[in-house]
């Protein structure tokens, strides 16, 4: 005979058309107390209780992210799949897609602000480099819906004759190395390339970080950017580089001025060229 154990998990709900306003144990992160003061930050909490009240919109929206692959209706009946003993309405698929539009992109993205933010503690592995908080930042493609409301934003890419694939969309993270939290986050059309999203994301950096970044990061202005910031940074670059070399170091580095026009306008560097082989699984 197999012997079975049970994980059984507890978690607080609000009373009322309230109830479905939740993320299971998430919630102790985002709780009702942030959602309700971003609301009321933003102008957005109701001074008349609706069916679906904007505090349930916001869990509602951010259950999507989380269940990507469900629809309006699955979602909903993830959130209120624990709650069996309340007479709830079950909202037509019209009338969350409204509540969403009422809710907007403003409240979301405070409330994003609110939580993000370094979490890391000197003591956690990854997270400092003699006495710097690591950070890194990079880039990534999603996927979004094939459909009008979509493409006139996020358009497709297009070939010698056609266009091709999926609408993309480009996200740029911060992120804290060691604990992986955000920091910042941007994104829009794929259109633009990495570094104008990378520029809107220098203001979360300073003095006390050092700032990691892959090929493709290396633009001068960029850099430029995140020194005024105060902060250190290490930037993978390209063997097509040759840079005059103003110094040589004992260590075989050496130092380097990248930029354009005067020397003020200048950022001094130093370079450590290396060759990285990779061996992978089948030799």
């Amino acid at each position: 005979m197999q012997e079975k154990s049970v994980i059984s998990r507890s978690f607080e709900v609000a009373g009322g058309v309230h109830a479905p306003g939740h993320l299971g144990e998430l919630t102790q992160i985002i709780d009702f107390d942030l959602v309700d003061a971003v609301l009321e930050e933003t102008g957005t909490r109701e001074k008349r209780l609706r069916l679906l009240p904007s505090r349930v919109v916001v869990y509602f929206v951010l259950a999507l992210a989380l269940f990507e692959g469900c629809s309006y209706l699955a979602t909903w009946g993830k959130l209120t799949a624990a709650l069996t003993d309340l007479r709830l309405t079950r909202p037509s698929v019209s009338s969350l897609s409204r509540a969403r539009r009422r809710i907007g992109p403003a409240r979301l993205r405070r409330l994003f602000e609110a939580l993000a933010g370094v979490v890391g503690l000197p003591s956690q592995p990854g997270v400092f480099y003699r006495g710097l908080r690591t950070v890194a930042i990079d880039g990534t493609h999603l996927h979004v819906p094939d459909a009008d409301q979509v493409t006139w934003r996020y358009p497709k890419r297009v070939g010698d004759r056609r266009e091709f694939g999926y609408p993309l969309l480009r996200l740029l993270v911060v992120i804290e190395c060691g604990t992986r939290a955000l920091l910042a986050a941007d994104f829009g059309p794929d259109a633009g390339g990495e570094l104008p999203y990378a520029h809107r994301l220098v203001g979360v950096l300073d003095r006390a970080m050092l700032l990691l970044a892959d090929a493709g990061f290396d633009a001068a202005q960029f850099l430029h950017h995140v020194r005024e910031r105060g902060t250190q940074f290490l930037v993978r670059s390209t063997a097509c580089r040759r840079p005059t070399i103003t110094q040589r170091l004992p260590d075989g580095s050496y130092l380097t001025r990248i930029g354009y026009g005067t020397l003020p306008a200048l950022i001094l560097v130093r370079v450590i060229e290396a060759q990285v082989t990779v061996t992978l699984a089948d030799g």
